[in-house]
C-alpha cells in the first residue's frame, strides 16, 4: 500500500529573509551598496553646484563654439587659429589617437618578438633581449620620450643641408629625408577611381585573414599543411596591383622638396610625434615581452616535443602551436599595457606634441578658464578610449579561450 505525500509548501515571503536568508543577502548588499553610492555622488555634485554658485560661476560649454586663436603644429585634418575650441579639440583627440594607435602596433610587434628572442637558445640573442626589457622597463618612460626627442633635434641634419652643403645629409632614396624638424615623406594623392583601389586593398587584407584561418584550420582537422607566405602576399599585393592599373594609376606621390629653409610637399612627421611614439612602442613592448615569455612558459615542454616528435620545424612548432595557446596567458596582462599606453600619449606635452592634453587641457583650458568643463572631458575622453580597448581585446581574448567539448 503506497501513501500519497503532499508537495512542500511554499514559504511566504518576509523582510528578515533579506538579511538572514542566503539566498536574499547578496541582492541586499549590493542594493544598499549602490544606493550610498549614488547618494555619495549626488552629494559631489550638489556641492560642486554650490560652490560654483558661491563663486557666480556656472557649467557652460558655449567656450567649445568660440575661435580658438591658436595653432597646432600636427593636424591630421584641417585647421587655423580662426575654428573654435571643438575643432582644436578633435584635433587633439586624433593625434592622441594617432600616437596611441602606432604605439600599441609597434609595441605588440617589439614585446613579442623580444619575449620569444628571450627565450633563444642562442646566449647572445636571449642576453640582449634580457638587457633590453631591464634597461626600458625599469626607466621612466618620460625619460625615453626627452631621449629620443634630443636625438632627433641634435643628431639630425637641418632642412638647409639638403642643398649640398653637407655631403652626408642626402634624402634616402629620393623620397624620404631625416631632418631635425622631422621626417619628410612622400604624401599620396587621391584621384578618381583612388577608392576602389582603397576598397580592394581592404578586402585583399580581409582575404589574407580569411586564408591563413582556413589553412590553419586544415592543419588542424586534416594534418595538411598548406603554404602561408606565398599564398598570402599575393592575394595582398596581385588584385589591388591589377585594380591600379586597369583604372589608369588613379593614386600618386607627391614627393617633399626643399624650398627655401624647408622642405615642401609630402607629409611632414614632426620629432616630437617620433620621439612620442617610438619611446611609448619600446617602453611598453618591454612589458610585453615579459608577458610573452610567461605565456611560452607557461606551455608545458611536453607540446614543443610531441611536435618536433611529428616532425614540425621550430618556426612552425612556436607559430602552430605554442603561442596559440600561449595567448590565452598573453592577452589580459596584454590589455592593461594597451591602457597603460594611450594614457601615458599625455606625456606628449613634455615634447609639444600637441594631443587632447595639449589642446583642451592646455591652451584651451588656460584662455577660457574653464576647468572643470576641460577636465571633464578629459576624463570623458580617456574614459571611452580606455572601456572601447578593453572590451575590443576581451572580445579577442573570449575569442582565444580553450573551449571545452
Amino acid at each position: 500500500m503506497t501513501t500519497v505525500t503532499d508537495p512542500p509548501q511554499q514559504e511566504s515571503f518576509r523582510l528578515s529573509m533579506l538579511l538572514n536568508d542566503t539566498r536574499y543577502r547578496g541582492y541586499t548588499f549590493q542594493f544598499i551598496a549602490l544606493v550610498l553610492l549614488i547618494m555619495f555622488m549626488a552629494f559631489l555634485g550638489w556641492n560642486l553646484m554650490r560652490n560654483l554658485s558661491l563663486l557666480g560661476q556656472d557649467i557652460s560649454y558655449r567656450f567649445l563654439g568660440e575661435p580658438a586663436g591658436y595653432d597646432i603644429n600636427q593636424t591630421p585634418i584641417e585647421y587655423n587659429n580662426q575654428m573654435s575650441h571643438m575643432r582644436a579639440s578633435v584635433v587633439g583627440v586624433l593625434n592622441t589617437l594617432i600616437v596611441a594607435f602606432l604605439g600599441c602596433v609597434t609595441a605588440t610587434i617589439l614585446g613579442v618578438l623580444a619575449g620569444v628572442a628571450r627565450l633563444s637558445k642562442n646566449w647572445v640573442v636571449a642576453k640582449l633581449m634580457a638587457v633590453y626589457v631591464e634597461i626600458f622597463r625599469n626607466v621612466p618612460v618620460l625619460i625615453w620620450i626627452l631621449i629620443i626627442f634630443f636625438i632627433m633635434t641634435a643628431a639630425l641634419p637641418a632642412p638647409r643641408a639638403f642643398r649640398g652643403e653637407d655631403p652626408d645629409a642626402s634624402m634616402l632614396l629620393g623620397a624620404f629625408a631625416f631632418t631635425n624638424r622631422g621626417v619628410y615623406i612622400p604624401k599620396p594623392v587621391w584621384e578618381a577611381g583612388s577608392m576602389f583601389v582603397v576598397m580592394v586593398f581592404i578586402a585583399s587584407l580581409i582575404g589574407v585573414f580569411a586564408y591563413r584561418r582556413y589553412a590553419t584550420r586544415l592543419l588542424y582537422q586534416t594534418g595538411k599543411l598548406l603554404p602561408m607566405g606565398w599564398p598570402s602576399l599575393a592575394i595582398l599585393v596581385a588584385p589591388s596591383v591589377l585594380v591600379y592599373f586597369l583604372l589608369g594609376s588613379p593614386i600618386s606621390l607627391e614627393y617633399p622638396e626643399l624650398t627655401g629653409f624647408n622642405f615642401k610637399g609630402g607629409i611632414q612627421i614632426r620629432g616630437s610625434l617620433i620621439a612620442l611614439w617610438f619611446a611609448l612602442a619600446i617602453y611598453t613592448g618591454a612589458f610585453i615581452a615579459e608577458n610573452v615569455r610567461a605565456g611560452i612558459q607557461s606551455v608545458s615542454k611536453g607540446q614543443s616535443e610531441a611536435s618536433a616528435a611529428l616532425g614540425l620545424r621550430p618556426r612552425r612548432i612556436m607559430s602552430l602551436v605554442i603561442l596559440p595557446q600561449a595567448l590565452r596567458v598573453v592577452i589580459p596582462p596584454v590589455i592593461s599595457q594597451y591602457l597603460n599606453l594611450t594614457k601615458n600619449s599625455s606625456l606628449a606635452i613634455a615634447v609639444g606634441y600637441m594631443d587632447v592634453t595639449g589642446t583642451l587641457g592646455g591652451i584651451t583650458l588656460n584662455q577660457t578658464g574653464r576647468a572643470i568643463e576641460s577636465v571633464l572631458l578629459l576624463m570623458l575622453f580617456y574614459l571611452v578610449i580606455s572601456l572601447s580597448i578593453s572590451a575590443a581585446m576581451n572580445a579577442y581574448n573570449n575569442a582565444m579561450k580553450l573551449k571545452e567539448r
